[in-house]
């Protein structure tokens, strides 16, 4: 290991995960690129950029990190993400969580601390079969429009669906990118993964709310009686029931396959994108054949006279609404303006299509109205596909790559050494210490995934007994799900999306705010849920004498 280099890595290794928690926009004097910025997306990559033009990295080094070693392929990870993701959003814009979201309101009447426990189940629930982001992207929405209607202070609700869909995320391998990488990276079978952390989930869940009651035991923060005026119709927000079923079918069938397959050592991404591919013919035929309402017709004969003014498009476009809008309760769509600002100024309420002055606004407009008219086509697909988290391909593969960094200048082995000092390899030490860090990290090593990386790398390097690598995946998994609910919101990329949508609803949450509330719950959660771990690892491995 050459020093120089090694610590060069290592020292951009951090920065980049800096700017990860902190981004930063750096102005610049050239007028079409006013701004560079360097975040989440683009810190990664020019890190990874320096390391390869010093030469501390080589093409091998990023061949690994993108192909994957020691069991970990970091393309069968994201091909089997985001397939399931393409499936839970498509059912998504079906309506029906929408629909299940009211029909629990109704169910809790104006009883605030009952529909209180009542959202906190359905979100439970719903992040076990969904995952946490599609859960975060209408939860979070619904209950800024609900707790704005109903007059009630939104922080409570909304820390309570925060946590309550990041620690459902644990239970199936396909909740979240972690729980993934830790199957491929540890070999645990997918059926096995769920069997593991389902004790640990219920204890979790369970100390969470508890918690969370606690923290908002005050009328100020749930009121004892909501004014509620009258209850709604679920199925009026339900805009597809066809879609909701065939949806639904389709989900579960590929969770309970890849379940089934996974004894069988296939890789599951083999399942779930001709799963994901057949969801995606069934909603380009469904669009084509099933058309939408007469008023499209009109909207499209008013595109191709260049007649449409701004507000005609936004209540008869549904694909083109914003990513909180799209899930906006009572299932009305809205076209907000942001979403035309690269094709029009804000400040024209309409939209021009006649004698462009030169070839390229010509060129442009054209483009815009057969854009208008896919959306008006296929709404299902173009309302799906900018909701999923393409963001999440080249960070996952620079983690991997800048991780692979770190392995091939010898600064894992070194973490590695580390670790089994400081637990002698005990089953017990290993946990609460993997556990205890894969918290910490996951606020600070470029949220939960890059944790989850760096850690899988580690534990694996230590060359642990079978036990305590056992004990250890296990409290990685859940130390990756719950420490999302934690202080800063880079922890997990559903914290980011969860920040966005707020902001775009003018709901303003403070880091400090953030953090304040999530300490008792992660605190209580961290303490339960890896004494599960113990409890289950004392059992299983009794007779080993661990």
């Amino acid at each position: 290991m050459d020093v120089v280099y090694a610590i060069v890595t290592l020292i951009i290794f951090i920065l980049s995960i800096g700017f990860v928690i902190h981004p930063v926009s750096i102005p610049t004097r050239v007028r079409s690129i006013p701004y560079v910025h360097v975040n989440l997306t683009t810190a990664p990559i020019l890190a990874i950029a320096i390391l390869w033009a010093s030469q501390c990295i080589d093409p091998a080094v990023i061949r690994d990190g993108i192909v994957g070693t020691g069991g970990v392929k970091p393309y069968n990870i994201l091909i089997l993400f985001f397939s399931l993701a393409y499936m839970a959003i498509t059912l998504d814009t079906t309506g029906i969580l929408e629909a299940a979201a009211f029909w629990v309101s109704n169910k809790g009447g104006s009883n605030g601390r009952k529909l209180f426990f009542y959202f906190y189940v359905m979100l439970t629930l719903l992040s076990i079969l969904l995952g946490n982001d599609p859960v975060i992207l209408s939860g979070t929405a619904f209950l800024a429009y609900y707790t704005t209607v109903a007059g009630v202070e939104p922080m409570p609700w909304l820390m309570s669906e925060f946590a309550a869909a990041n620690t459902a995320s644990m239970v199936l391998f396909v909740g979240n990118p972690t729980n993934v990488v830790i199957c491929e990276g540890f070999g645990v079978n997918n059926a096995a993964f769920t069997a593991y952390t389902i004790l640990p989930f219920i204890a979790c869940n369970i100390v969470c709310f508890g918690a969370l009651a606690g923290q908002y035991r005050s009328d100020q923060h749930i009121p004892r009686k909501l004014d509620k005026k009258a209850e709604a119709d679920p199925r009026s927000v339900l805009r597809n029931p066809t879609g909701a079923w065939v949806g639904s079918i389709l989900l579960g069938s590929t969770l309970i396959v890849c379940l089934v397959v996974s004894f069988l050592g296939i890789d599951v991404w083999k399942i779930s994108l001709p799963f994901a591919v057949a969801k995606f013919v069934f909603d380009l035929a469904w669009d084509h054949y099933k058309p939408t309402p007469h008023m499209v017709s009109d909207t499209e004969k008013a595109l191709t006279t260049g007649t449409l003014n701004y507000n005609a498009q936004s209540q008869y476009i549904p694909g083109l609404t914003s990513l909180s809008e799209s899930q906006s309760t009572a299932g009305r769509t809205i076209l907000e303006k942001d979403t035309l600002n690269g094709s029009t100024p804000t400040s024209q309420n309409t939209l021009r299509t006649t004698a462009p002055r030169t070839f390229l606004t010509r060129l442009r407009s054209r483009l815009f109205t057969f854009y208008i008219r896919l959306h008006l086509h296929f709404p299902t697909l173009f309302t799906a596909l900018p909701r999923l988290p393409f963001a999440l391909v080249p960070f996952a593969f620079s983690q991997f790559i800048l991780i692979q960094a770190l392995a091939h200048q010898g600064w894992v082995n070194i973490f590695a050494d580390w670790l089994v000092k400081a637990t002698h390899k005990d089953m017990y030490a290993t946990t609460w210490l993997v556990g205890v860090l894969g918290v910490i990290l996951c606020n600070g090593a470029g949220t939960n995934i890059g944790a989850t990386i760096l850690l899988t790398k580690i534990v694996n390097a230590a060359a642990l007994p079978s036990h305590s690598t056992r004990a250890a995946a296990i409290a990685l998994a859940v130390a990756s799900n719950i420490g999302a609910v934690s202080f800063t919101f880079s922890a997990s990329l559903a914290g980011l999306l969860w920040k966005d949508i707020l902001a775009q609803k003018e709901i303003t949450v403070r880091q400090r705010d953030f953090a304040y509330w999530n300490c008792f719950p992660l605190l209580v959660m961290t303490v339960m849920g890896l004494a599960v771990v113990c409890a289950e690892m004392a059992v299983l491995y009794r007779s080993s004498g661990a």
